[in-house]
């Protein structure tokens, strides 16, 4: 995107990172803009270092070079508390909490910040609504009484809980079915529709970055390859992106990708 295009700061910006884990560099040089109501997909093989931008965004990592800023400051310069307050996070085994019940697990950060009880009730079922589970049927069951699609939802209410300005997703459908997964699909697009957070979404799936995502980063050996949009992206000549869309084995430029099956309103 031209750089004229940019007329405010954005949301999340990497500037030339490169980054360590236990004495390996898992990015480097790697820099990228996220924009207010923008969803990036991220996409590579296993240890490309996608989970790894996603923690050094809300400061659970922190850069060996070059800088991260969210919201034009410095992780380093946030406190890591305040700052993963203002990330939701979604990740693929979800994580609820098996002593609480969906409402008390969908309102936990809220009612770490103190709201007030009553503000706490009223935003859990605005989100339960939300996510497609009915407040009245779900809020006071336990997480082991919801199916794997089911508490997915939870964890995007739970994310969502807050009004974060972020949301960061790993593989956050990757352990579903592809019938689950394609109706969560459609869910993202309405939620996102609706509240227009802006998202970082983590995934191996090709086709699944090109249903949810804005623009697709293709990250190889630690360092971005390639950043576009969807129909761009087709075009791109790097291996690696080659490599990643010959493994779809579909045509992306297909209607599948932004019609998956219709979603069932309380079964995924």
């Amino acid at each position: 995107m031209n750089a004229a295009c940019y007329t405010v700061a954005p949301v999340i910006e990497f500037d030339r990172v490169h980054a360590s884990r236990a004495d390996r560099e898992v990015l480097r040089d790697v820099s990228f803009r996220v924009e207010a109501g923008e969803t990036l997909g991220l996409v590579g093989r296993s240890g490309a270092g996608k989970s790894t931008v996603l923690k050094l965004i809300n400061r659970m990592l922190e850069p060996r070079d070059g800088s991260v800023r969210v919201e034009g400051r410095d992780t380093r310069a946030w406190d890591s508390t305040t700052l993963r307050r203002r990330t939701g996070y979604v990740l693929q085994e979800v994580g609820l909490f098996p002593h609480m019940s969906v409402g008390r697990n969908v309102g936990l950060v809220p009612t770490l910040e103190e709201w007030p009880a009553e503000r706490v009730a009223a935003r859990t079922h605005e989100l339960l609504e939300l996510v497609g589970l009915p407040p009245d049927e779900f809020a006071a069951r336990w997480p082991d009484q919801l199916s794997g699609g089911q508490r997915q939802r939870v964890g995007v209410a739970r994310a969502l809980a807050a009004d974060p300005p972020i949301v960061l997703m790993d593989e956050p459908f990757g352990s579903l079915d592809a019938v689950t997964r394609a109706e969560l699909h459609v869910e993202f697009r309405r939620i996102q529709e609706r509240v227009r957070k802006t998202v970082v979404l983590v995934t191996h799936d090709m086709r699944e970055a090109f249903a949810l995502a804005d623009r697709i980063g293709v990250l190889d050996e630690g360092r971005l390859v390639a950043l576009a949009p969807p129909a761009d992206l087709v075009r791109s000549p790097e291996a690696a992106v080659r490599t990643l869309l010959a493994a779809c084995g579909a045509d992306l430029h297909g209607p599948p990708l932004r019609e998956p099956p219709a979603p069932s309103a309380v079964e995924g």
